[in-house]
């Protein structure tokens, strides 16, 4: 399997994109810009839009209707551009995987479409990159060309840093831009948001330049917000980090009854994996057993549940039962999860 670099594919928007791409890593903020992009320079003309720029999400994708667009001839222009965002490859079945391989084997015979195909980050099991790519990568990359969105850390995270300081009109030191980091995270989606508002902030008071000083005032500490990285935190005794995400969901207003069904989920979920590895079943049988069609996902649970026993895991579930009681009887707000939290 021959993959590129995400840079290496921004190189060639404007100049020689076709056939199809499949836009895969950790990277999902580059993944967008690089998409925006590619649209742009495909269908410049937003009047066409509705020939040349066709997208395509999860919730309304099928193959027959990927292949309907493929075939249809761009207007007014050489090329059109076709995009599919956010399906989980990992837990697509068998069938749906094929009817989709096979419509992109087409891809070829419409040389007028560029096909991009950008799965969300943790979506697609990679295998060990560059030299032994998963089973599900080395298929698709035999129709489309894989583009590798690596997570962006280190100094190039820094130096990315600065660059958006400076397209808002202000300047920051590599040692401004290293505070940042350290304190908002490696999130580029959080730190062009952090960059934007110091900007602001900055100008506002007749600066350009941002400082350490600023960081400190204004700068938002890193809040996970994924439940199954609460839920671990949670079981681990990691409390403060739990109640960070807790607060990190509610600063977005995020419906308490959601939370704590995506908690309950995890932990059911771990506890039934964890009751079925001690009963001697494969990760294969446990995948089977539990209708989970990626054995990668159960890979992450039995990870996540290697050091707990299934006692704990079964007195973290009953105490979800507890906080959903406590919700539907009218609890205030999150109370009932930030109880669970720390009653565990």
């Amino acid at each position: 399997m021959e993959l590129i670099k995400e840079d290496i594919f921004r190189k060639q928007i404007g100049k020689s994109l076709s056939g199809g791409y499949l836009f895969f890593g950790d990277e999902d903020y580059l993944k967008s810009i690089t998409l925006r992009s590619a649209r742009e320079a495909i269908c410049p003309d937003e009047s066409l839009s509705f020939f040349n720029d066709v997208r395509f999400e999860a919730i309304d994708y099928s193959p027959d209707a990927i292949l309907s667009a493929m075939m249809a001839p761009p207007m007014m222009t050489e090329q059109k551009i076709v995009t599919v965002s956010g399906l989980d490859m990992n837990n697509m079945r068998p069938d749906s995987l094929e009817d989709l391989l096979e419509v992109l084997a087409f891809l070829p015979q419409y040389d007028h479409t560029v096909l991009i195909l950008s799965v969300p980050a943790g979506n697609l099991e990679e295998g060990t990159l560059p030299k032994r790519p998963s089973k599900l990568l080395s298929r698709l990359s035999e129709v489309l060309t894989p583009v590798w969105f690596e997570s962006v850390t280190g100094a190039r995270l820094a130096a990315w840093v600065g660059k958006h300081f400076v397209h808002h009109g202000v300047s920051a030191s590599p040692a401004v831009c290293a505070k940042l980091i350290s304190i908002a995270g490696n999130s580029m989606f959080t730190l062009a948001a952090e960059t934007e508002k110091l900007s602001y902030y900055v100008l506002s008071h007749g600066r350009s330049e941002v400082s350490e000083a600023d960081v400190d005032e204004i700068a938002i500490p890193e809040l996970s917000s994924d439940t199954f990285a609460m839920t671990n935190a949670l079981l681990e005794g990691r409390y403060e980090d739990a109640l960070h995400a807790l607060e990190f969901m509610k600063f977005h207003r995020t419906d308490p009854v959601q939370v704590l069904g995506e908690i309950s989920r995890s932990l059911c979920d771990l506890l039934s994996v964890k009751a079925l590895q001690e009963d001697g079943a494969t990760v294969a049988e446990i995948a089977s057993i539990l209708g989970i069609r990626s054995e990668y996902r159960v890979r992450l649970y039995l990870n996540a549940a290697s050091g707990q026993s299934r006692r704990r895991l079964s007195r973290a579930v009953e105490l979800c039962s507890e906080a959903d009681l406590s919700l539907k009887q009218g609890a205030s707000g999150s109370l009932p999860i930030e109880r669970l939290i720390c009653g565990l």
